[in-house]
């Protein structure tokens, strides 16, 4: 091993072995991170990772400096576990590697919406740790006609997330209509105890379900908020479609997701809140250092009540870090420049 001005990089993502024989920094969707790193020096190199190419995967990423990974925690019925496995054995050396699996444990995953309830950002949230636990306590937060949204520890694009309100029954049963944020879902009217059952699976490996109200307001979009480390490096702007009546829905809603800089003016007060407030009070909150913080990563907010002044407020949905894709043009060269900072943390491994 000896000191040279520049370093190697793999970015990772899931694909099969034709994917991983097929792929260049060229045809990858990361391309503008790839130009961002050689542009800093930075040798840059696809790792596309399958189980089944798990050994080669093993062994290209022993060989480089740092590894940045773009995988989902769910991805056409697979999950991260050995991958994770491969990533932590990877960074006890003298590589860097982010978004770190126990990272990721901490802050991307739903029971940060809990450990979090008391920041700013939150307007409550219930955490139920087993299935007796949640079997017990979630029939009372349906009372009174409120509308709950659960959300199963670890998913992506609305996996196992839920609109859950308690409707009228004719025959007196105790009956729920839920409906799913994951693709196009109808709502569905069943029994109570049939869907509590439904979601037996979610409490599997020891995870959670985490309850939160829902938001009225929804339907006036998402914002989402990309952070690189500690610094806001973008927004993008949707209207949600899962969840909503397609009669409910934003007439924007089809127009998909629109990027903005960091500082676009109509996002200044979140961007202030987020850098000088809510960001150290979480790095603090989940005991992570800003070194350890991921290369990207991403907070959903929704619009909350209007405060007394008549401005918005906004509630925390969701953050993700495990696959932040895509993302604002100017986080491509906020990526680079933290890894290249990050290069200076260890020692770079001759080629």
């Amino acid at each position: 091993m000896s000191l040279q001005s520049s370093g190697r990089v793999a970015i990772l993502w899931r694909g099969d072995r034709e994917a991983r024989e097929r792929a260049t920094p060229q045809n990858s969707r990361f391309h503008r991170i790839f130009e961002e790193l050689a542009a800093l020096g930075i040798a840059a190199e696809p790792a596309v990772y399958d189980e089944e190419t798990h050994d080669e995967v093993r062994a290209q990423l022993l060989h480089v400096d740092g590894v940045l990974v773009w995988v989902n925690p769910l991805q056409d019925g697979r999950d991260r576990l050995w991958l994770n496995e491969l990533l932590r054995e990877v960074a006890t050396g003298s590589r860097w590697v982010s978004a770190h699996p126990d990272v990721i444990a901490k802050l991307g995953v739903k029971e940060v919406l809990f450990h979090t309830r008391g920041m700013g950002w939150s307007v409550g949230a219930e955490l139920y740790a087993s299935y007796d636990d949640f079997r017990l306590r979630f029939p009372e937060r349906l009372e009174h006609g409120r509308t709950r949204v659960l959300k199963r520890s670890r998913g992506n694009d609305g996996q196992g997330v839920w609109k859950v309100e308690r409707v009228a029954s004719a025959a007196g049963a105790d009956e729920v209509c839920v409906r799913e944020a994951h693709a196009p879902s109808e709502p569905r009217t069943m029994p109570l105890d049939r869907f509590l059952e439904s979601c037996r699976g979610y409490f599997d490996g020891g995870e959670a379900i985490v309850d939160q109200p829902f938001q009225p307001r929804l339907r006036d979009g998402m914002i989402r908020c990309y952070v690189s480390e500690d610094r806001v490096v973008g927004f993008g702007h949707q209207h949600p479609q899962g969840l909503m009546d397609p009669a409910d829905m934003h007439p924007d809603a089809a127009l998909g997701k629109v990027m903005f800089p960091a500082d676009e003016p109509r996002f200044e007060p979140l961007r202030e809140r987020m850098e000088a407030a809510w960001i150290p009070e979480l790095m603090e909150l989940l005991d992570i250092a800003r070194s350890d913080m991921p290369v990207i990563w991403d907070a959903d907010f929704l619009y909350g009540p209007v405060d007394e002044g008549g401005a918005d407020t906004y509630v925390l949905c969701e953050i993700n870090v495990s696959s932040v894709f895509a993302i604002p043009d100017q986080a491509a060269s906020a990526i680079g420049a933290c890894a290249l900072r990050r290069m200076g943390d260890v020692p770079i491994i001759a080629a």
